[in-house]
Parts: structure tokens; sequence; C-alpha cells
């Protein structure tokens, strides 16, 4: 499937997509950054209230580098992402509070890369993805 890049008010395309968050009937629409870096998907703790959840019940896990010389918490819960009409049970995703809530989460090498083979077209703006089956 072919997803476009999102285009940013200075004018910089970024690979971030749209996609869909589910759990207990819950679905909230969100925008993630493709993320070969990030270890596994990151999103704003808002999220999961929407979603049902209670955070701080999910396993409790930190991150570094996201904020130089600090660690912060994030709380591992599984949902059901939805990525451009494809639907993927029980995805590990962990739950940040201090994750900027202006900005987008993280499609990360577990929960994504493992998912999908990503090819990366800037000058055409378009993302590729193939599901591994």
């Amino acid at each position: 499937m072919k997803l476009p890049y999102t285009t940013l008010p200075h004018g910089f395309k970024r690979p971030i997509i749209q996609i869909v968050v589910s759990h207990s009937g819950r679905q909230v629409p969100y925008y993630a950054l493709i993320d070969s870096g990030a270890d596994i998907n990151l999103m704003h703790a808002e999220l999961a209230p929407l979603l049902g959840l209670d955070l701080e019940a999910g396993e409790r896990r930190e991150v570094g580098g996201v904020v130089d010389g600090e660690r912060r918490p994030y709380y591992i819960h599984q949902v059901t992402l939805h990525i451009g009409g494809r639907k993927h049970p029980n995805v590990r995703v962990g739950f940040m509070p201090s994750l900027s809530k202006t900005g987008h989460g993280l499609l990360g090498q577990y929960g994504f890369f493992d998912l999908y083979t990503v090819k990366f077209h800037l000058p055409q703006g378009e993302i590729d993805l193939h599901e591994i089956k």
C-alpha cells in the first residue's frame, strides 16, 4: 500500500501517517511518525483513557534519549492498530505521559517494522508499505 508523506508548514515532508488505535470497542484516530530509530510504538498517555485503558496498570518501562540526560516512564498496553485499512490486533504500544501533546506518536521496530517492510520515496512523497505475512 502507498501512503503519502505529511508536508509540514515549513515545507519539509515527513513520514507521518494517520492510523487508528482501538481497544474495547473504542477507536481514536492518531498521527504517527514512522521511525526506524524507535524500539517500540509510543503514543501520548492521553489516548489511554480514551481507549478505556488504565494507564498505570500497564507494564511500566522507561526510555532515554527523548530528553537529554533523563529517563521518562511509559506504560505498555496491547491495542489494535488500523493502518491503511489493515487491522493488527494485540500490538504492544507504550503510552507516555511526557510525549508532546501537540506532536505525534512514533511507529517503531516492534509493533510496526515487524509488521511491514517499508520503502521511503521522499521525492515522490510516498511511503510504500508491504505487510509481512
